[in-house]
Order: C-alpha cells, then structure tokens, then sequence
C-alpha cells in the first residue's frame, strides 16, 4: 500500500489553494478526505483530511481540531479566518495535528473532488515508482475528470504544441471540433487557425487567467481556456466546452485547478526528459557501434526488422537558436509520422532511426515529412539522408552511409534536400572517384593545366565547356543548354579551346582521362 503523506498532498494540490500553518514531522499517512458533520465528529477516522465545512466559530474550530488528533486524523482544513485565530492554531499544535488552510474563494464539494483525485495519483505514483515506471501515468485523465466537475463541463488538458493529454468523461455532450480534437488526439488544424486567428494562443502567452472564446458560426461551442503555468513557463493549457458566459467563481474554480495539473504536467516531463536522455545515450552507442543490439531492441522498442539511420540538419534561417529548431524539427516530424522516430542528436545533427517500410512510422512516411515541413518562421528547413536498411547491429554502418550522402547534399552534387544512400549511387560514384582523384594529383597531369590558367586569367569557361562537351558526346544543343549559351557559342568555345591546346578528342582513351580530371575538379 502506498503512502501519501499530508506533505505531499499540499504540495500537489498547490499554495492557490491550499497553505499549511502547522505541519508536524510526524503526521499520520492520508487515507481519506471526510467533511466534518455538525455535533457528528465520531465519524472521523485514522489518516482523515478532516474538512470543517460548517465550522463557524474558534471555540468549535478548537473541538474540532482536538477530536481529529485523538481519533488520529492526519489533518484539519479550514477556511480563514478561521485557521489562522490564534486559539486554534495553539489548539493544533498542542494536539500535534497539521491545520491547513483553504483558499477563501474554494467550494468545499470541488475540494473534495480535487483532494480525492490528489490522493488516488499521489498514491499510484508511488506504486508505479516502486515498479520503475511512469510516475502518474494514469491520473492526468482522473485529473481531467475532477477539473471537468469543478467547471461543469468536459475538459480537456493539452501541451503547448495543442496535442491532448488528457480528457475527461462527457465528451460526447460538445461539438464535432471537440470530438476531432480527441480523435487526433490534438486539436484539427482548421480548428486551430480559427482560435489562433480570434488570437487565442496570443493571449494564452499573455498569462492571462481565463479566456472565453464566444461561439462560432460554424457551430463550435464556446470554449473557457486556461493557461497551465508554473514559474512564469507555459506548460500547457485547459479547454472546457461550455454552454455560454461562465459564473465568475465557476471561472475561479476552473482557473484554481491549473497549479494542481501544472505539478502534474512538470512531474510527467521531468520523467520523459529522464527517459528521453536514457534513451538518446543508448541511441548514440548504437550509431557508434558500442552498444549491444539486444539491449537496443528492448529499450528503445524497435521492432526486429531491417531500420534505416536518417541524419538531418536544419539549413538557412538566420542561424540562431540551433537547439531549438532542431527540437522544433522533431516535434513536428512527430506530428506528422504514425509513431514517434526514436532520435539523438551528435555533433549538431539530429539522427533518426526508422524501420524500411511503407506504412506508418516507417522511412516512406518520415520522408515524406521531411519533404514537407519547415520548421522556423526565420526560414529554417530540414536536409537530410538515410542509410541502407541494416539490422539494428549494423545500424553504425547505416549511419556512415547517411553522412556521406548528406555530405553530397551540403556540397549540391545532388538535387532536392532529402536523398537515400542507395538511390544516390552514381552520385556517391563519382565522389568517391573524385576525391581518389584528387588524391592523386591527376588533374595536374597533361594539357588541362593550361585550360584552367586560361580560364582564371580570362573567364573564358574553357573547362566548363569541355566537360559538358564530353558528358554530351555527338549532342551539342544538351551541352550548350547545361551551359545556358548558344549551341553556336559552344562550338566556338571547342574551337578556340583546341586551338590553345592539342587535344584528340576522337582517342576514346584522350576523353576518358580527360573525363577523370575533369571529374576530379567538379565532384571532389
């Protein structure tokens, strides 16, 4: 069994609403939450939170507090001024009991709801801690649940990128925009441009406490939102659907409830940052070839299929903020593919391990994603390259291969900004030919020396046209386009050219050296 202290239960709950005055060492374990009858207090038991709802007076307050310490309550809540009258603040402290005070403006029934709600998540993360996993993996939908019955209205709670992470009951009682969001499992991008454009998300950056969006003519119900915010960060927001205009204290409530799912929202991305890191590191000594495979497959989940590594690198835009494109870059991709790519980055580079496959998920899917997004309003976008499809014990090979065709993208010897390294074989070739080539010094060797002094002391374009020249053999109208001059021009350039230097263009030995050192010069 799980225990909760009374500690706990402040701290998740949050000081909007609730402020301990006196919390001893050793309170008693939270086993429920019971409302103080009047003249009934025989009803409360070990570990209560002891709710004095119809508490008036000290002299009462005083009673109160006395017959919950003997019957072993773990706490006493009152609302002020109640708490703070000096008579019952010694009453708990000579009982040894904690006193907690409620936020004035609190409905003692929303309480109830919101504190039983704590305790059942406070209590499955401790279980789920002790078992290695998620910490609160399930209660953000129960904390969905007691929001909604603050606010009356079905509610859901979603991240800054407007994904849902949770939803409560009722939804079936909104809208279509409602029932897309849950069904995407984020809010539908039409949906989205009309709230962005009655400049909702700028007035949730803004901080302000609720906003109310009217109905739309399209039939969207109204929406009271609400920012989730915790040290001045936005962390995410609440939506609920309502019928129109909101009571100010129902607004109140609504909006009193956001620390509560904030603690929440940072415990759960302080454990996925956790597992992202773990599992980030686990990726790179995959790419580096000093990981087990075995280990691999159970930890990052990937399926016993042959995955590509796809390398990517944000591009243009001003150059600022990195870090934070490329997170952006990921996000997005994410969004946009059947299941999340598992990704590290190295160097500066994100790198992406998918599965070779059509369907969802898999590299055909990521591709065509890449293809489609860009990821900075200052003009950022994504160039990338995959690896062959390889085991996951070979995925170190993979990876090589991806930076070598990225390599080819950066130098523009390929076309577009995503390839595969198996579609870029005549490209990859020729490079590899080249920087041997080059290596070697052949294009030091024989007349072309002479061309390319001519070329840097006039412009004359003797070198380019001779390599069109020979790319094109017999097609002096392909050659002259590649050039963009005149088929006319490009025969008095061959002529001029041969005049400086002796070449036998009809020894097919003559062109194929030629063809070496001239690709030695263009793809090295």
């Amino acid at each position: 069994m799980a225990v909760v202290s009374v500690r706990s239960v402040v701290d998740r709950v949050g000081p909007t609403l609730l402020h301990a005055l006196q919390l001893p060492e050793d309170c008693p374990a939270v086993g429920d939450v019971v409302i103080a009858e009047p003249g009934a207090p025989s009803g409360i038991a070990a570990g209560d939170l002891v709710l004095g709802v119809a508490t008036a007076e000290p002299a009462d307050a005083g009673a109160l507090v006395r017959v919950s310490a003997g019957q072993g309550a773990a706490a006493v809540l009152l609302k002020p001024p109640l708490a703070a009258k000096p008579s019952v603040r010694r009453a708990a402290q000579k009982a040894g009991i904690a006193l907690i005070q409620v936020h004035a403006a609190t409905s003692w029934a929303q309480l109830v709801w919101l504190l039983r709600t704590v305790l059942d998540a406070l209590a499955d993360e401790s279980e789920s801690l002790e078992e290695g996993g998620d910490p609160g993996s399930g209660d953000l939908f129960r904390l969905a649940d007691a929001v909604a019955s603050v606010v009356d209205a079905p509610v859901t709670i979603e991240d800054t990128n407007s994904r849902v992470l949770a939803y409560s009951a009722r939804q079936d009682l909104t809208d279509p925009a409602r029932v897309a969001t849950i069904m995407g499992r984020r809010i539908p991008d039409d949906v989205l441009a009309r709230f962005r454009s009655r400049g909702v998300f700028r007035e949730l950056s803004r901080g302000r406490q609720t906003i109310f969006v009217p109905a739309q003519r399209d039939g969207t119900l109204p929406r009271l939102i609400v920012p989730i915010r915790m040290g001045g960060e936005l962390l995410g927001s609440m939506w609920a659907v309502v019928t129109g205009p909101v009571p100010e204290e129902r607004a109140a409530a609504f909006a009193d409830s956001a620390p509560v799912v904030a603690l929440h929202l940072l415990r759960r991305r302080a454990h996925t940052d956790a597992q992202r890191r773990a599992s980030a590191e686990l990726l790179r000594g995959v790419l580096e070839g000093r990981a087990a495979p075995r280990r691999a497959v159970a930890e990052l989940d990937l399926s016993d299929e042959p995955h590509r590594v796809v390398v990517i690198e944000v591009t243009g835009g001003d150059g600022r903020d990195a870090e934070g494109l490329r997170l952006a870059l990921l996000e997005r991709i994410s969004q946009g593919v059947g299941r999340r790519p598992v990704a590290t980055e190295l160097g500066g580079l994100l790198y992406a391990v998918v599965p070779d496959r059509a369907g969802p998920g898999g590299w055909d899917e990521l591709r065509e994603a890449l293809m489609t997004q860009s990821v900075s309003r200052r003009g950022g976008v994504p160039r990338a390259a995959a690896g062959t499809p390889e085991t996951i014990a070979a995925l170190a090979t993979s990876r090589t291969q991806a930076d070598e065709a990225l390599g080819l993208l950066r130098a523009g010897l390929v076309e577009g900004r995503v390839v595969a390294y198996d579609e870029a074989w005549t490209a990859l070739v020729l490079h590899r030919a080249a920087t041997g080539a080059v290596a070697a010094h052949v294009a030091e060797l024989g007349p072309l020396r002479v061309l390319r002094e001519h070329d840097e002391a006039g412009k004359t374009g003797y070198v380019d046209t001779l390599y069109e020249w020979l790319r094109h053999p017999g097609d002096p109208r392909t050659a002259a386009e590649q050039l963009r001059i005149h088929p006319n021009t490009l025969r008095y350039r061959m002529k001029r050219l041969l005049d400086q230097v002796p070449l036998d263009l009809d020894d097919p030995d003559v062109r194929l050296a030629l063809l070496t050192q001239l690709v030695a010069l263009r793809w090295s």
